[in-house]
């Protein structure tokens, strides 16, 4: 199917049709698995003051934290005993943890556990902050872009324009990571129009794993009175990404699990082929809220690792082990 194919009968079919036909792509390609990500948020921390976000520069609320190198190598390393391949490292855009500092840290991750893939999502930098984090072993990079479009992009991030995310994604294909980006689903001000073009530019970037979720209003931001769209959005955004996105991974992120008891599993069935379980230390989880209602800050490691396995053969999926590396696209 051509992408406008795709984009017609994502207009013309009901879910559940849009559902079966995606899930048919994902088990084609990429089977029953589904692929673990463990999630470290070692600091809350952020310069920028996007509005949607609970850990905003301005949200005086917050209670910040960094963890340090020692509990972020613990962490991990606790994970792989568990049997985590893949570490995902996320924080806010934190002053403090400069592109050395980082690398530092990355470095003595991969030299630690030289089989495990190391992911950063640590916001934007500069081309030769992320060439200097590649070289000291990091494998993989998120960054969403959460909008397609420009104005709206604009008004959400205190005016910095879409194209400065575009361009970081670009100096790190350049830089040869494998590259994750993405969106929210049902920000205030989203239209239709917008949510299909969000899907068709994730095509166009060409994106190892496109990760989506559904806007959650936080009552401490300025949109904390912005209508909470169904998750049914976002259902049907995923299986559009399977369907524009064959080989490509697709999370079953927290955000759709908070907003809807089993909003993970409806993404997994919809398309979605990875999890992403929090194991970072639980005395910092609470604090690391970009929405509310966040789930699982209580459980530990080993508990969400559990209640995952049981939660996915529920539904006809496993887990997968090891690193989950992208597919050639």
């Amino acid at each position: 199917m051509t992408k406008e194919s795709i984009i017609d009968f994502y207009k013309e079919v009901d879910t559940e049709t849009l559902i079966v036909e995606a899930a048919k792509v994902c088990q084609k390609v990429h089977g029953n698995g589904v692929w673990l990500r463990g999630l470290i948020e070692f600091s809350n921390y952020c310069a920028q003051d996007c509005l949607y976000c609970g850990i905003r520069r301005s949200n005086n609320k917050v209670t910040r934290y960094r963890l340090n190198e020692k509990e972020i190598l613990e962490t991990v390393k606790s994970g792989y005993q568990q049997g985590l391949r893949s570490f995902v490292l996320q924080s806010g855009e934190d002053p403090c943890f400069q592109a050395s500092v980082l690398a530092g840290i990355v470095e003595k991750i991969r030299n630690g556990f030289p089989n495990a893939a190391i992911v950063l999502s640590c916001g934007v930098k500069t081309e030769e902050e992320y060439r200097l984090l590649k070289k000291a072993g990091a494998d993989r990079y998120l960054l969403r872009f959460e909008t397609s479009d420009p104005a709206l992009h604009a008004k959400l991030r205190g005016g910095i324009p879409l194209e400065r995310r575009l361009k970081a994604l670009s100096d790190l294909k350049e830089a040869d990571y494998q590259v994750g980006s993405g969106y929210m689903v049902g920000l205030p001000g989203e239209t239709e129009k917008i949510r299909i073009q969000n899907a068709l530019l994730c095509a166009k970037l060409e994106l190892d794993m496109a990760g989506i979720g559904p806007f959650i209003p936080n009552p401490d931001t300025p949109l904390n009175e912005a209508k909470q769209e169904d998750i049914i959005l976002t259902i049907r955004a995923t299986a559009l990404l399977r369907l524009l996105m064959p080989k490509t991974h697709i999370p079953a992120t927290t955000a759709a699990g908070s907003l809807d008891k089993f909003g993970r599993e409806k993404m997994i069935l919809a398309g979605a082929n990875v999890l992403m379980p929090n194991i970072t230390p639980i005395a910092y989880r609470k604090h690391y809220l970009l929405y509310p209602g966040k789930i699982c800050i209580e459980e530990s490691g080993e508990q969400c690792l559990g209640c995952l396995a049981l939660r996915m053969k529920s539904i006809g999926r496993e887990i997968q082990s090891g690193r989950g590396d992208a597919l050639a696209l």
